[in-house]
């Protein structure tokens, strides 16, 4: 055994080997900071390998040949890798939480995020991360379009009850946001939109709870039709608000009237155009059940393509998509469409991501005013929902846990304000940082509590068929003897 030892760079800076194309020499050890390190262990013979950066490339010389069909170095990952990566790890996030049947899944989803991400072991940087936002916006938008399909304009027309108790609770959250934002300092511009945003509520959580839990009933559908309808009124809020701040920006005329009009009629038009071709498409191939999962995945990845290209909301359209879906089926063709077990990768991608992606260092900036945004939208949505599901008659149980599942927030604000950062730095700033600081307070306990809130809520939940279903079986010998006599 023989050990080369540590050699100083300088004794090597004669070194020189071919480049391989122009017939010029390049030195082994270009651009190698400190002390050249050449340790190399073999039995009965001595080996020397040099390795040397140059314009980017990793090269490997072995006997002098140039190894160039060996990667860049550093590494250069891709979106693939990333998606992988996600999902490697939130399976390993989601399993841990099994263990705590009280605890979501999606804590353990986001709790792998947050400690492979940039704030703790850093293995994923904000620019990977921003790298693989194409597959979190399908993710997203196969959840808006699923939240969409809750909400079917013929039926919506004549519960009145429903539009009533959204429209209270939107209007509670927006005022109490907008004047607690706005005594913490806060401009009355900026607090609007903040108020704004606020409105919306998260589908990925419950969805993702109410499918992990089986929930159903009057409680878990009524919850759905209310986060779909908050997100549409934030959405047209924003849009509302769009006008004041490019006109506080200074922009011409045409894009302080053009700009929001194009983004909502726009995104409106895109989602209606291809939900009728997606219900014409599968009502010709309604014998083809096997192709319908791939309509729809397809519809929406079309949908978020062409909001990109023509720079729509990549949130509005999957949602509009869903709804007209839903609101022009009249036999059941694709709105009733079981994703199955795949659709779970869309939510742990999406999960891990937004605990990857947490700032720590704006929550910690901007504490006091998310905190009063966090206690002031969550009271306002739970009295909000409450006190007026209640006043129309609804039992005290479900008057109260409906309100509770409202409390997450998360895509539509995170898209919203990025969308306010992007067009207007000087606002958007505070915007974002607040509501990202917010969405990752409510993002780790809202799903605690929307699973808390389904099983108080009384609608049946996948353990109580299971047990409806076991006590049948067990009393069934019990029977038959009674049968014969």
């Amino acid at each position: 055994m023989h050990a080369w030892p540590f050699l100083n760079k300088s004794a090597f800076s004669a070194l020189t080997v071919p480049d391989g194309g122009n017939g010029q020499k390049i030195s082994l050890f270009k651009g190698l900071p400190g002390f050249a390190c050449c340790v190399i262990f073999l039995p009965h013979q001595d080996a020397i390998l040099h390795a040397a950066r140059l314009n980017k490339q990793f090269f490997l010389y072995f006997f002098g040949l140039p190894m160039n069909f060996l990667p860049e170095w550093p590494l250069a990952l891709n979106t693939l890798f990333y998606f992988g990566f996600l999902l490697f790890c939130g399976a390993l996030g989601g399993y841990v939480t099994h263990l705590w049947p009280w605890l979501p899944s999606i804590t353990g989803f986001m709790l792998v995020g947050l400690i492979a991400g940039p704030n703790v072991l850093g293995l994923v940087d904000y620019a990977a991360l921003a790298e693989s936002r194409i597959i979190i916006d399908v993710a997203l938008g196969l959840i808006l379009y699923r939240l969409g399909l809750s909400l079917d304009i013929k039926k919506l027309v004549h519960d009145r009850d429903l539009i009533v108790i959204s429209l209270v609770e939107s209007t509670l959250t927006f005022v109490v946001v907008f004047f607690s934002i706005g005594f913490m300092g806060v401009n009355d511009l900026v607090a609007a939109v903040i108020a704004a945003i606020a409105v919306s509520s998260s589908p990925a959580v419950l969805i993702h709870v109410a499918n992990e839990l089986g929930a159903s009933g009057p409680v878990t559908e009524r919850a759905k039709s209310l986060v779909a309808l908050n997100n549409v009124l934030a959405f047209l809020i924003f849009s509302a608000l769009l006008p004041l701040l490019y006109s506080n920006a200074e922009a011409p005329l045409i894009t302080i009237v053009g700009g929001p009009t194009y983004q909502l009629l726009g995104s409106a038009v895109l989602g209606g155009a291809m939900g009728m071709a997606l219900h014409i498409a599968a009502r010709k191939t309604k014998e083809a059940h096997q192709y319908h999962l791939a309509l729809v995945v397809g519809a929406v990845a079309f949908t978020l393509g062409a909001a990109i290209t023509l720079k729509l909301s990549t949130l509005f359209a999957p949602l509009v998509l869903g709804i007209v879906v839903r609101s022009i089926e009249r036999t059941e063709l694709i709105a009733n469409l079981e994703f199955g077990p795949a659709f779970e990768l869309f939510f742990i991608a999406l999960f891990v991501y937004a605990g990857a992606n947490l700032h720590l260092a704006e929550m910690v900036q901007y504490a006091p005013a998310a905190l009063v945004l966090v206690l002031g939208r969550s009271l306002a949505k739970w009295l909000g929902v409450g006190a007026t599901a209640r006043l129309l008659g609804a039992s005290n149980r479900q008057a109260a846990t409906t309100g509770l599942l409202l409390v997450p927030m998360a895509g539509l604000a995170i898209g919203l304000a990025n969308t306010t950062l992007t067009l207007f730095q000087q606002h958007g700033a505070v915007v974002s940082s607040v509501i990202l600081a917010a969405v990752a307070v409510l993002e780790t306990v809202g799903p605690p509590i929307s699973a808390k809130a389904l099983r108080w809520s009384g609608d049946s939940l996948r353990a109580d068929v299971a047990q409806a279903q076991a006590a049948v079986i067990d009393a069934a010998p019990l029977a038959k003897p009674q049968q014969e006599a």
